[in-house]
């Protein structure tokens, strides 16, 4: 249905009239006939008022097929760092009724978790901020640090906090109810290591490496990764260069060789894979991961000027490799205001 007989047909069942439509939303009787005879159409900034006077979401004025709400959902996500409330609850009530419907329900699941992930973390950006403030009004009192270890991803001393527990078990749950599937085991890994638990990564990693779908590649890392939880640099360092040396121009070895020793903080060793990798990669549009990369190790190491010349190519790369621009995505301008914080340091 065209949005001019939508809004007769809504404004039918609401039982109003023209004079009355156009009186509850400030305007002439004549824009509203020219609306519903699509002589006109109503300006963007009408119809929250149209859909709060009709009772239905701004959704409900068009005909929208559930692919393209879905896609919508995603998209203002992507382009805004924060959802107002009332479109935050139309989302989540839309979302929670396609999680019954077989065919969108993969879909749903995963845009209802990144709607509540996304709410989590414009309201972990305030906590983060009032959190630094407490600390830097009391910096030898504790209160605040354990918020900042959850909304920003500070270390904290006690293990009991700082450990991957909960992760593994997920993980391991994962991987023994999905033999088959790689990346359970990946991140299985991934969180065995991080905790040092080393002989349990050395026996998951044997049965991720038995797979078909097993990476070639993370199944060398893996083990040099394993080496240094171990505390055994120089074997993990052969493994890497032993890789490096037979895939020299493998734009994932590259990276991956460039994550290792970035891990290790050797930084100017990381800077330059890091730099390979990106120059080796040839699909289009690229992941910005290495740059990314390079851009953290230039801050750590105070090259502030470096850190943000890296965020112009960052946002040479989003905007014309990807297409995309602060209107579509918010990437463009987190990227933007990475740039300036650098700059005012440099």
């Amino acid at each position: 249905m065209e949005l001019g007989k939508k809004i007769k047909h809504l404004r039918f069942k609401a039982g109003l009239t023209q004079e009355q439509l156009a009186e509850k939303l400030g305007i002439g009787a004549q824009s509203v006939s020219k609306w519903e005879n699509a002589v006109a159409m109503p300006d963007i900034t009408s119809l929250p008022l149209l859909a709060e006077v009709f009772g239905v979401s701004i959704d409900d004025l068009f005909d929208l097929t559930t692919e393209q709400r879905l896609n919508r959902i995603e998209n203002r996500m992507d382009a805004e760092d924060e959802l107002p409330a009332d479109i935050f609850r139309e989302f989540e009530s839309f979302l929670q009724a396609e999680l019954n419907d077989a065919k969108n329900q993969k879909r749903a699941t995963e845009l209802i978790a990144y709607l509540y992930w996304h709410r989590m973390n414009a309201e972990a950006q305030k906590a983060t901020r009032y959190a630094k403030e407490a600390i830097r009004r009391a910096p030898n009192e504790k209160g605040c640090q354990w918020i900042l270890n959850k909304t920003d991803n500070h270390a904290v001393w006690d293990w009991n906090m700082a450990n991957h527990t909960k992760a593994v078990n997920f993980y391991r749950e994962l991987a023994e109810a999905n033999p088959d599937a790689a990346l359970p085991y990946m991140y299985l890994l991934d969180n065995l290591i991080a905790d040092h638990r080393t002989d349990e990564a050395e026996r998951w990693l044997e049965r991720f490496c038995a797979l078909e779908k097993a990476h070639p590649v993370m199944k060398r890392v893996y083990r040099a990764y394993i080496a240094l939880a171990r505390f055994d640099e120089p074997a993990g360092d052969q493994i890497m260069e032993d890789l490096l040396a037979e895939q020299p121009d493998n734009d994932s070895v590259l990276f991956e060789t460039a994550q290792y020793y970035a891990a290790k903080a050797d930084y100017k060793k990381a800077i330059n894979i890091y730099e390979r990798a990106f120059a080796a990669d040839t699909k289009r549009p690229r992941f910005q991961d290495a740059l990314m990369g390079i851009a953290d190790i230039y801050e750590i190491m105070g090259d502030y000027a470096n850190a943000a010349k890296t965020y112009d190519r960052i946002i040479d790369l989003l905007e014309n490799e990807w297409g995309l621009t602060e209107e579509t995505d918010s990437s463009v301008s987190s990227a933007k205001k990475e740039k300036a914080r650098l700059l005012a340091l440099a």
